[in-house]
């Protein structure tokens, strides 16, 4: 049995992710963060460390479709939303960041989401 905390553990995985990951103007990063009542995601550049789009199940947008933030339903919503401001904005291909969570459920649903929305990851 490990003596690392769940969230320790997520954080350890991140970190060893993001040593051989990292986006560029051409190529964003869409980082998931995932708590136990939302769900997040970013298209990052990390070369000029900024953010150039966002999504989450706390925006306005999504509060009236989405009544429970913690499911898959609510992650293809917010993958669907992220996806299309990352495609006005001129984004059509990312390199996907899963934060440390394990790709299934809410985050597979997120990325699923996405690429059916027209994101190239």
């Amino acid at each position: 049995m490990s003596s690392l905390s769940r969230k320790q553990q997520t954080q350890k995985r991140h970190r060893r992710l993001r040593r051989n990951l990292s986006g560029t103007a051409a190529r964003p990063r869409l980082a998931v963060f995932r708590s136990n009542n939302h769900i997040y995601a970013q298209v990052i550049d990390d070369a000029a460390q900024s953010t150039l789009c966002s999504a989450s199940t706390v925006d306005k947008e999504l509060r009236a479709k989405v009544t429970i933030g913690a499911n898959c339903d609510a992650s293809v919503a917010v993958g669907q939303l992220v996806a299309k401001r990352a495609l006005a904005k001129g984004i059509q291909q990312v390199v996907f960041d899963r934060g440390g969570n394990l790709y299934h459920g809410r985050v597979k649903a997120l990325a699923d989401a996405a690429r059916e929305a027209g994101l190239q990851f």
